[in-house]
């Protein structure tokens, strides 16, 4: 008996593990849209000034629904989940300091900036969750180099 059967249910994750890869690339291009819809959003807020300037709920909705699944991966799959897991946790890390970063901007009547460094985790985000979930198109190829 391991300590984490009573507070994960391992027999309920392993039966659904085929499909953590796909939801877990699902939810990083999700991420990405809504990225680009919070930067719209902090774009307009700006311009109202800095004390209207929030979170954008469907981004931080995303982004707390990645980590958790990346989490739970990370209990079936010990290493890849460990690698999605850090890359995500470095997105949503990133998203915190990225805000952070526009509301700087935005008190100091500054033009708002993309966030650079979040897009360019998310990309490393979204190719090791694009190596997981699509690894069988490569698979055979794979095999012959390795």
């Amino acid at each position: 008996m391991t300590p984490l059967q009573f507070a994960v249910p391992i027999g309920a994750l392993e039966s659904v593990a085929g499909a953590f890869p796909y939801v877990i690339l699902a939810l990083v291009l999700a991420n990405f849209v809504t990225r680009h819809r919070a930067f719209s959003h902090y774009k307009r807020a700006a311009q109202n000034g800095a004390d209207t300037l929030d979170r954008h709920v469907p981004h931080v909705a995303v982004s707390a629904t990645l980590v958790l699944v990346s989490l739970l991966y990370l209990v079936i799959e010990p290493h890849s989940g460990m690698v999605i897991s850090v890359l995500v946790i470095g997105t949503a890390i990133a998203d915190m300091f990225e805000f952070e970063a526009r509301n700087v901007e935005a008190r100091n009547n500054l033009d708002i900036e993309k966030p650079k460094g979040a897009i360019t985790v998310s990309v490393l985000a979204l190719l090791y969750a694009a190596f997981l979930a699509l690894f069988w198109v490569i698979e055979e190829q794979w095999a012959a180099i390795i």
